[in-house]
């Protein structure tokens, strides 16, 4: 068994659990999305990406751009809540909430690409 796979597996997967717990309510009801959830989602997306940048292959640079992309709209997400929050002080109103957790989406749909790539990728290799 190959412990770097293994690393890098385990934080795909976890990057897009993460994702999606933060995801799932109800998308204009801030109770549901909290604010912890989203930063260690970052967090661990950010992680995610650092190991991506050692595959030189066709695969891995189609994975690193998935991850660029889930953290650009992750980092996005932050952004609008910090602002809402702390510059206009409007809070965390449902449009507020409606526009992070839309974010937040469009991140999960670039994490479930990694994942199936990561899929395709370990059913493609041979022992």
């Amino acid at each position: 068994m190959n412990l770097e796979k293994v690393i890098f597996g385990f934080f795909i997967v976890l990057a897009a659990t993460l994702n999606f717990g933060f995801f799932i309510g109800d998308i204009d009801n801030p109770t549901h999305h909290h604010i912890y959830e989203l930063f260690a989602a970052i967090v661990v997306n950010l992680i995610a990406t650092v190991l991506k940048f050692g595959d030189r292959t066709q695969i891995g640079a189609v994975h690193l751009s998935t991850s660029l992309v889930a953290d650009l709209q992750l980092v996005a997400a932050a952004c609008v809540w910090a602002i809402a929050v702390h510059v206009t002080g409007e809070g965390m109103s449902p449009d507020v909430t409606t526009s992070v957790v839309s974010l937040s989406g469009g991140a999960l749909l670039a994490n479930f690409v990694s994942l199936l790539l990561l899929i395709a990728e370990t059913v493609m290799l041979r022992r």
